[in-house]
Order: structure tokens, then sequence, then C-alpha cells
């Protein structure tokens, strides 16, 4: 399918009870993510049918397939912008049925979007510390009287922004507007946001979308240093076939709304399904 840069470790994935692989330093955890027969109606019309997927605690993992497949429509049922129609989605084993896109958000789950959402006005820390807002420790009362609680959690905040963006080499441009950076520091400072949340599972959403050769390659390796400082999962859509079977593990196929393959990058690259799929079927050579 594409030449891959490899950026992944010898990670051996191993079958789980639910008919799924994970990393073998996973298998004795409680999956991250586990989705039990997954599906989505719109109007009589079935974008994501019996999806059935989980992702170990450590886990970097990758949802592809040809454009309309669903795997945004998956991302918005993980994230509870869509409520499912069937199925089930547990996070960290617990179920998260009824819960709206902000108890998600605390019970673990952070994204970031196709298109940009970041807010331009507003410096590069100001952005950051939007995703540490789940994490303030003072209430109304304090902050409008500026008591020595509010300097205190102030001061924190402004700390733990400062050692996100230094994560990612950003920390100069603190003080910069986000609408003035360039595209790919863009890109990076909306993962930076999401990782403020304190998250559990990072849901990519085509972060390399619109980065250049160089770009994508520091960002599979800057997703790979992610996964491995906070000890989180990671599931990332994307296009850039390079960047998915260069750091995932384990990679599950969408085609039409419902799950055509699922395993490691050397087997899905291999799969027939996965190919036709992606270049469509062979003609038959003349006899």
């Amino acid at each position: 399918m594409t030449q891959r840069i490899r950026h992944r470790s010898d990670t051996r994935m191993v079958p789980v009870p639910s008919h799924s692989i994970v990393p073998e330093r996973d298998v004795d955890q409680i999956p991250v993510l586990e989705t039990r027969h997954l599906g989505i109606d719109f109007g009589g019309l079935k974008a994501v049918d019996d999806f059935n997927l989980t992702i170990g605690r450590t886990e970097i993992a990758g949802l592809i397939g040809p454009n309309g497949a669903g795997k945004t429509t998956v991302f918005n049922m993980l994230t509870k912008v869509y409520e499912p129609t069937t199925g089930a989605v547990l996070i960290n084993g617990q179920d998260m049925k009824g819960l709206n896109i902000v108890q998600a958000s605390r019970l673990g789950i952070a994204r970031t979007f196709q298109n940009i959402r970041l807010f331009d006005k507003m410096t590069v820390e100001e952005n950051v510390r939007i995703g540490l807002h789940n994490q303030i420790r003072y209430d109304m009362l304090t902050g409008i009287l500026r008591l020595p609680r509010y300097w205190k959690q102030e001061k924190k905040q402004h700390e733990r922004a400062m050692e996100l963006l230094d994560i990612f080499h950003m920390q100069d441009l603190a003080d910069e507007e986000a609408g003035s950076l360039p595209y790919g520091a863009q890109r990076r400072l909306e993962i930076v946001r999401a990782l403020a949340t304190d998250p559990k599972l990072l849901l990519l959403d085509e972060p390399a979308a619109g980065m250049n050769p160089r770009e994508t390659e520091e960002l599979m390796e800057t997703i790979a240093r992610i996964r491995d400082r906070f000890q989180i999962a990671i599931l990332l859509i994307e296009h850039d076939m390079s960047l998915v079977m260069g750091v995932c593990e384990g990679i599950c196929v969408l085609n039409f709304g419902r799950i055509i393959a699922k395993g490691t990058a050397d087997e899905i690259q291999a799969n027939p399904a996965v190919i036709e799929a992606y270049l469509g079927k062979r003609k038959e050579a003349d006899a």
C-alpha cells in the first residue's frame, strides 16, 4: 500500500477475549477502550454497524478506511457528540451510556479535529489553560475575590501549561496569538490542549492533514513520545499511510461503516480486503 517509515517498537500483539489484539504489555490490564456492537443510524441509514474494537492502556492504534467509511462518526460516538443507536462504549471498564460530552472528558477522553479548532485571538498559553479547566481547585467566590488559593492555582496552571508546551518545544511561543502560528504549530498546539485535560485515551483526527513529509516525520516521533511520557493510549484517524504504518501497533480498517480487517501493520498491508477497499478489484488479465 505504501512505503513504511518504522518508528514502532517491536511490540508483540496478543489476542484478548474480545477477539481483538492488544500489546503484550497491556494484556493483564483493563482495556482503556472497548466498544461492543457499536452502531448508529441517521434517518434509517446505517453509518456505522457492529463496530467492535479493544485498545490496550498504552497502545497506539489506527483507524483507517476510504473517505466516507465512518471513521469520524466513530470518534463522535466515542466522545458523545453522537449517541449510539446500538451497542456500548466502555472506558476503563465503565459504560459511557447516558454521559454527555463534559462527562466523557472527565472520564478520560480527549480529541483533536480534522479542522483545527483553536481560539485564534487568545495566546498559545491561554489555549492550553482552557484544557486545564477540569483541574481548577477553587470556587467562584475565591476567583472573584482573588483570594490566596486563586493565585496559588493560577501559578500551578501556568507552570503546567508551560511544562506541556515544553514537550513540543513551543514554550517560546506562549505569548503569541494562536491564530498567528504556522499551520503545523497550530496542529501541535491542539494536541497540547487535548493533553492538558489529562486523558487516558487521546483521539487524533487526521493529525497529519496539511503537513509536509518532514512535519509528518516529526509528528510520528511526537506521537510515540506522548505515549511513552504520559503512558496513555492513542487512537488516530489518518490518510497518510506512512504515519499509520510507521507508528501504530494495532490497526482497524473501516469500509462502508463496517470493520473489514484488524491486525498489525504487516497484516493490514497484506490483507486483500483492505487492498480492494483502497484500490478496487484488479481486473483479471486477458486470457
